[in-house]
């Protein structure tokens, strides 16, 4: 298949990109400003987002579409400014991407658009799934994510199946959450995080990467899907394992407003929590690799 990214030079995007290139796929990377060849003829970039950028011919014969892009929410406290950023720049990669959509001859089969748990608030009771009408949260991250799904699901008007991957915390050693999480657990300051019963709904970069290949070959997925682990833990679960892997103790604990004050609006993403299950991944037939999270653990730091 033709396959075109954006977002695709990010941290979810580069891991995905080698994945679909193991499949042998053809992958377009929209970017801003234009690379150079890297030595792969199944790899091309094309120019989008500029006034000069042209890339409707480029583009022609796509079919999936893949929509990563957007204004990291880890990049610093979210300040009015900042916060207004990280909407309208995944707004505004949407309203893109719709717009090339509707211009090309012949339509993708399907646009996959990324989302997040975030959509559904915090809870410490609740159980959240694709299928249950809980409501949505009435936080920041809440109202990003609703104005993100429903600008993308106009895909849907023009006869394009849309997916929206509604990740969790996404585990890699290099990149995401997880290093930085990881990091006072390593200089032995490692400990809980707020009360601890918050829970963590997470999934390994590697079935983050095979689960949209799984959604690509199976056209009956549409709507929202959960991207977490079957297994969500606490964030004190979560702590003594991490520990448990990295030979290194759990034992000062981090207070909750400590890091509201540190951080301010941004905490919610670590002193609160939701508890997500993937059901539409796993009632669909697909396997995770690491539903376990001192497997998933132990793959990254060995």
């Amino acid at each position: 298949m033709r396959i075109t990214i954006a977002g695709g030079t990010g941290f979810v995007g580069k891991a995905l990109m080698d994945e679909l290139l193991k499949n042998n796929h053809e992958v377009n990377i929209l970017t801003r400003r234009l690379k150079g060849s890297n030595g792969n003829d199944r790899i091309r970039y094309v120019q989008w987002l500029g006034e000069d950028s042209s890339p409707l011919q480029a583009l022609e014969g796509t079919d999936i579409f893949i929509n990563l892009a957007g204004e990291s929410i880890n990049g610093g406290r979210w300040t009015d400014q900042r916060k207004e950023k990280i909407l309208t720049s995944r707004l505004d990669s949407v309203k893109e991407l719709l717009n090339i959509i509707s211009k090309l001859n012949t339509k993708p089969r399907t646009l996959i658009n990324a989302s997040a748990i975030g959509i559904y608030g915090t809870s410490f009771e609740k159980i959240f799934t694709e299928k249950e009408n809980h409501g949505f949260g009435n936080d920041f991250l809440s109202e990003t994510v609703r104005q993100w799904e429903t600008e993308a699901s106009r895909a849907a008007q023009q006869g394009v199946r849309t997916v929206f991957c509604r990740f969790g915390i996404i585990l890699d050693k290099q990149e995401g959450a997880l290093p930085k999480i990881a990091f006072p657990y390593k200089s032995f300051m490692g400990g809980p995080i707020g009360n601890g019963r918050q829970w963590m709904s997470w999934i390994h970069i590697d079935d983050v990467v095979k689960g949209i290949s799984f959604i690509i070959n199976n056209e009956q997925i549409n709507g929202p899907v959960n991207f977490t682990a079957p297994n969500p833990v606490t964030m004190n679960e979560f702590g003594k394992t991490l520990a448990s892997v990295l030979h290194r103790p759990h034992w000062l604990p981090v207070p909750g407003f400590a890091l509201r004050l540190l951080l301010g609006e941004m905490s919610t993403l670590v002193v609160d929590g939701q508890k997500v299950l993937p059901e539409k991944l796993l009632e669909n037939g697909y396997q995770f690799k690491y539903s376990n999270l001192q497997l998933a653990l132990k793959n990254i730091f060995s």
